[in-house]
């Protein structure tokens, strides 16, 4: 299972290394420490946490874009892999985004894709649907 390090962690989701170390101590999560007794998130828990804040609304704030590609890629974590024979449909929680894509089975177990692995969704579409949200 993967681990990641507290300001890996709180730069995921977002928010400040003494922001997540508070809910941490709070216990809103687990931790545990790595070989070298560093202060650790376990993946599954670290997307737990991830999707309850993007549920919440508990995002951190919006980053300064310093580059950027072609492509939008948005760096989170695989929060569920559902597999059948021959398919996969795994979602990833990038912060308040919520991505879901469907693959081939036998590449979501090559990347070996499962719940707290750090993947990059990257979204290239020839169409882009518009909504208009309600006003304030």
């Amino acid at each position: 299972m993967p681990q990641f390090r507290i300001r890996e962690a709180a730069e995921l989701l977002g928010v400040s290394d003494d922001t997540l170390r508070r809910w941490a101590d709070a216990d809103r999560f687990t931790t545990t420490t790595d070989a070298a007794g560093r202060r650790v998130v376990e993946g599954r828990a670290l997307a737990q946490l991830a999707e309850e804040l993007a549920a919440a609304g508990e995002h951190g704030e919006d980053r300064v874009v310093v580059a950027h590609s072609v492509r939008n890629r948005f760096t989170g974590l695989v929060t569920r892999v559902v597999r059948d024979t021959v398919m996969a449909q795994v979602e990833i929680q990038a912060g308040p985004h919520r991505f879901v894509s469907l693959l081939s089975r036998e590449a979501a177990d090559e990347l070996g894709l499962e719940p707290g692995v750090l993947a990059v969704a990257s979204v290239k579409s020839t169409n882009v649907a518009v909504e208009i949200p309600q006003s304030r």
